[in-house]
């Protein structure tokens, strides 16, 4: 029998990420993709929430 047969093994080291050099244009982008991530869930809990969307669609006069 092997002295680590059953039980939790150890994680693997796993090697430290590199700061990353990033342009204007990337944080720009970066920052633009959670700003929409937050309205898409804002939307999503208004949708859940059953609150109606902006907007009304076609309108219809009733006129004849």
């Amino acid at each position: 029998m092997s002295g680590r047969q059953g039980g939790k093994l150890k994680p693997l080291k796993q090697k430290k990420k590199q700061n990353q050099d990033l342009d204007p244009e990337d944080i720009a982008f970066k920052q633009k993709q959670k700003a929409d991530a937050a309205a898409k869930k804002a939307m999503m809990a208004n949708i859940k929430a059953g609150k109606p969307l902006v907007g009304g669609g076609i309108k219809k006069s009733g006129k004849k």
